[in-house]
């Protein structure tokens, strides 16, 4: 840059928000949604109307190509030319005000902002009750901001209204008009704008707002692809903000991308969509190729933007599929990560999730198998930090080691090279060990000891109750299981050992339930073991059970009697071994078929125990109606699998095997019945199943049939009534309630 790429402009206000409303303004979307509050913009217009200067706009002259987006909702005249990049806050509050348009805020709700105003003594503030009902106020001043009310008639109504309060003095009158004249008046408040030249480039432009402007939040170059969307592809930008909004809360009905891990931003979707349209994922390359660059020449043309833009869309719909984003969630809870306090990485678990998406919609790798190596690859990823140093060059060589898969096996081969090359014994033996020397709340390796632990199904320290249950997100008591110092505090202090650097090293902790940590207090673990272990032989605990504990918390034989240091040293490595116990649970890719069996083999087959045929969804062929008895029989296949082992539903096949298709269904589209599925089994066995079952058209012959693959689900599934189905032989039965809960207790022990 140089010190041309600038110059200085001067606006009034009105002219600066004509501008905006005839597009010739817009707002490239390089900064968050408006986070002001409310009373600051009721002091960004306190300071305008007492005279005080409120800061520069920088704007950015990029040429009216139509490649911004514009600020508001209604259709401009104009392609904008220019773009806000610093004072985007300050310039939304007040167009806001002037022009009554509704704000975006973070949660992606819209405000209309209100802000009220006393002309007797010039003070604003935000709308109110109390504004309302005040007759001091003019409740609300965007009507005489934006002439839809004149000055006089402000004027009238305002002293009409105070004179039903009180008397009004002719000294008073005089001052409220020369109030609401000088509050009118701030349209031609002056603005000073710097203007960058056209010729600045995405990346200077942040670097210019980052030297200027060291508050506000950097820009980066997933800010600028999100402006590109916003042009070219404004559903798109939409549905990924949805997609977020929806995360952060229950759904109230119906199937929702909310979960227990994670609430995704929608740069961080828009990686995922990236990476699987592109396999890119520095984005600085990818911001290229939609603006339609030839890598060869250069060049950007329309018409190869268009085409880079479908791409994308397809990948970003791929993306935000409800069955894909909760089946691989179970990628998750398959790796041992129970929560979001167990998520060290975000970064890692959106990588886990473009590769999960590259092998299931590009390489249509088996479900499970499928599952299995993601989970393999987020444990590994997260355990080693693999993404936090320069995470976009990580992701890049990763993307590039499978950029040449064409089948499954060559997919999952080189995932599984990926992680053997990490996961050394080297690195059990000694990285591991030392990585556990510290005193860090959040540590990947504590995570993944903590995930191991759940994998192997521990004990809480001298309990009978699984860790795994107490790190249920659906299970939150006001007091459960605490994270115990072996060697408490306090005990440790008496023998000299203060600094909390010694005190909390990980090795020193273990979860034990809240009373119990109550009952050992600061008591020397000399004295508390001997008693917990006496009250756990009588409840029953055999030698082999507490060896069995002990195992799985990783504690040294004689480990109380041991120097704290030396317990250290003895603990790590046994933890560390205890973590490879964890991962090689999770199991490595089995060995088959990885492709999804062929539909015609599997008609062929017949029905089984694990195969079932429906003729329809929701018609009765022999009255050619609708009949909800049709909906209540796939339901009951559904959940039966889903309470053994799973299973493959057929819609659109006879008992006996013959194809009839889906058609006698007599939807509008395959989306059509999709819709129709997915509501049917939410309503009817929860939106939660949806992470354990799998729609898919597919082609049988001549005919368009529906395969629902159901994985067997880690919960018992009960329908909307109570009632409990398993699947036993070639049908699906309904247990009573005896033996609903003598399965239960025996099928998800």
């Amino acid at each position: 840059m140089n010190q041309t790429s600038f110059k200085q402009v001067s606006y009034t206000l009105s002219g600066l928000v004509t501008n905006i409303q005839l597009g010739q303004v817009g707002l490239p979307d390089i900064q968050r949604p408006f986070v002001w509050k409310n009373v600051k913009v009721r002091d960004l217009l306190d300071s305008m109307y007492r005279g005080y200067p409120v800061g520069y706009l920088l704007l950015w002259h990029t040429g009216a190509d139509g490649t911004n987006a514009t600020i508001g909702a209604n259709q401009k005249q104009v392609a904008p030319s220019l773009v806000i990049v610093d004072g985007q806050q300050r310039l939304t509050s007040l167009y806001a005000v002037f022009t009554g348009e509704k704000v975006v805020r973070s949660d992606f709700s819209r405000e209309r902002i209100r802000v009220a105003f006393n002309p007797l003594n010039g003070r604003f503030d935000v709308a109110s009750a109390a504004t309302k009902n005040d007759p001091s106020f003019i409740a609300d001043v965007t009507p005489l901001l934006n002439g839809e009310r004149g000055l006089f008639e402000a004027y009238n109504d305002y002293i009409s209204r105070l004179k039903s309060a009180r008397e009004v003095s002719p000294a008073e009158q005089k001052a409220v008009q020369d109030a609401l004249t000088r509050l009118q008046n701030l349209s031609n408040f002056p603005l000073t704008a710097l203007e960058l030249a056209s010729n600045v480039n995405e990346e200077d432009v942040a670097e210019v707002f980052v030297r200027i402007n060291s508050k506000g939040k950097p820009l980066n170059q997933a800010d600028f692809i999100l402006t590109l969307m916003s042009v070219f592809w404004d559903d798109g930008r939409a549905a990924l903000e949805e997609f977020a909004r929806k995360a952060k809360q229950p759904s109230s009905g119906g199937p929702s991308p909310y979960n227990a891990f994670i609430e995704p931003s929608p740069d961080r979707l828009l990686r995922v969509g990236v990476g699987l349209a592109f396999r890119r994922a520095r984005l600085e390359y990818v911001y290229s190729i939609l603006r339609g660059k030839d890598p060869e020449t250069g060049e950007f043309s329309d018409s190869r933007r268009d085409q880079q833009f479908e791409l994308l869309k397809d990948a970003q719909a791929k993306a935000l599929n409800l069955n894909h984003w909760h089946d691989f969630l179970q990628c998750l809870t398959q790796a041992g990560y129970r929560n979001k306090r167990m998520i060290n990485s975000e970064t890692a678990l959106f990588f886990a999730y473009t590769l999960y998406l590259i092998g299931r919609t590009e390489l249509q790798v088996q479900p499970k198998t499928l599952r299995t190596a993601v989970a393999r690859w987020f444990f590994m990823s997260s355990l080693t930090g693999r993404y936090t140093g320069s995470p976009e060059s990580a992701m890049e060589s990763d993307l590039a080691m499978i950029r040449d898969a064409k089948r499954p096996d060559e997919f999952l081969g080189a995932l599984e090279d990926a992680c053997a090359l990490a996961l050394t014994n080297d690195f059990w033996d000694l990285t591991l060990p030392s990585e556990l020397a510290t005193s860090a709340a959040r540590s990947p390796s504590l995570t993944a000891y903590h995930a191991s632990q759940v994998l192997l199904g521990a004990p809480v320290l001298f309990s009978d109750t699984k860790i795994s249950d107490w790190l249920d997100p659906f299970i939150q008591p006001a007091k459960s299981i605490e994270r115990h110092h072996l060697f408490p505090k306090a005990h440790l202090a008496r023998s000299g050992v203060t600094e909390r650097r010694d005190t909390n090293q990980i090795a020193n902790y273990a979860y034990v339930e809240w009373t119990d940590n109550l009952k050992i207090g600061d008591k020397d673990p000399k004295v508390y073991m001997p008693k917990f272990e006496g009250l756990l032989r009588q409840d029953g605990f055999s030698d082999a059970a507490l060896e069995g504990m002990y195992e799985l918390h990783a504690l040294p034989a004689g480990w109380q009697e041991m120097e704290y240091q030396e317990f250290l040293e003895a603990r790590r490595p046994m933890m560390a071994a205890l973590v490879k116990r964890g991962f090689d649970m999770i199991g490595a890719p089995a060995s088959g078929p990885t492709a999804v069996v062929d539909i015609a083999a599997l008609v062929a087959g017949g029905e089984s125990g694990d195969v079932e045929f429906k003729s329809t969804l929701r018609t009765n062929l022999h009255t050619g109606k609708h009949d909800s008895r049709m909906q209540d029989a796939v339901v009951k296949t559904v959940a039966g699998f889903l309470n053994q082992r799973g299973g493959s539903l057929v819609i659109g096949v006879h008992d006996d095997g013959t194809p009839i298709g889906i058609d006698v269904d007599g939807f509008a589209s395959e989306d059509k019945m999709d819709q129709c599925l997915t509501s049917l089994l939410s309503d009817h066995l929860g939106s939660a199943v949806w992470a354990n079952l799998h729609a898919n058209f597919e082609d049988l012959g001549r005919h368009r049939v529906l395969r629902v693959q159901c994985d067997a689900a880690i919960r018992p599934v009960y329908d909307q009534q109570g009632r409990f189905f398993v699947r036993t032989g070639h049908a699906t039965r309904e247990l009573t309630p005896k033996e609903a809960a003598e399965f239960v207790a025996q099928r998800f022990a």
